[in-house]
C-alpha cells in the first residue's frame, strides 16, 4: 500500500452543505470539515434559512417541507425539526429505498453540481476555512443571480 487508505473517516478536507429551494437555488450554505457527519449541519442550516418577503400576511422564516437523505435519519432530529412546524421527509435507514426520495434529491444534487462550475469551488485553494465559505458564498450568489435572471427575460 502506497498511502492512507481511501476510506479513512479522518481525511483532511472540506465539505460542501447547501439548503435550497424547491427550483433548486441555494438558500444557506456552509462549510464543514470533511470528516465530520452531515447531520452536525442540519442545525444551523435550518436556523439560517432568511425571510421570506410574502404578498400577504408575515415573512415565512420555515419551508413547508425539508427532504434529506438517510445521513439526517436521527430522532432527535426528526424532533427538533416538527418542533419548529417543518414537515420532515428524511429517508429511513433500512426501512426505504435509496431511490423513494430520488425524485428530490435530484434538486440539490443539481444545485452542487452548479457550485462545481466554479474553479475556486471544485478543489479547495486556500488553507483557511473563511476564505473557501467566501467562495462557496459568491458562487451561490451568482448560481441565484444566473437563475433569477433567466426567470425574468
Amino acid at each position: 500500500m502506497t498511502g492512507p487508505s481511501p476510506v479513512d473517516r479522518g481525511k483532511p478536507g472540506s465539505k460542501i452543505h447547501a439548503l435550497s429551494d424547491r427550483a433548486g437555488l441555494p438558500l444557506v450554505v456552509a462549510v464543514s470539515a470533511a470528516n465530520t457527519h452531515d447531520s452536525h449541519a442540519l442545525k444551523p442550516l435550518v436556523t439560517a434559512i432568511p425571510a421570506i418577503r410574502s404578498r400577504r400576511g408575515p415573512r415565512r422564516r420555515k419551508p413547508a417541507k425539508l427532504h434529506a437523505d438517510k445521513a439526517y435519519d436521527q430522532p432527535d432530529l426528526r424532533d427538533w425539526v416538527r418542533d419548529r412546524g417543518i414537515t420532515v421527509r428524511i429517508a429511513g435507514k433500512g426501512i426505504e429505498s435509496k431511490d423513494k426520495l430520488g425524485q428530490h434529491r435530484w434538486v440539490i444534487e443539481r444545485t452542487m453540481a452548479w457550485f462545481t462550475g466554479y474553479r475556486r469551488l471544485t478543489l479547495r485553494y486556500k488553507r483557511k476555512a473563511d476564505h473557501f465559505l467566501s467562495f462557496l458564498i459568491l458562487g451561490a450568489s451568482l448560481t441565484c443571480h444566473k437563475k433569477l435572471r433567466k426567470l425574468t427575460t
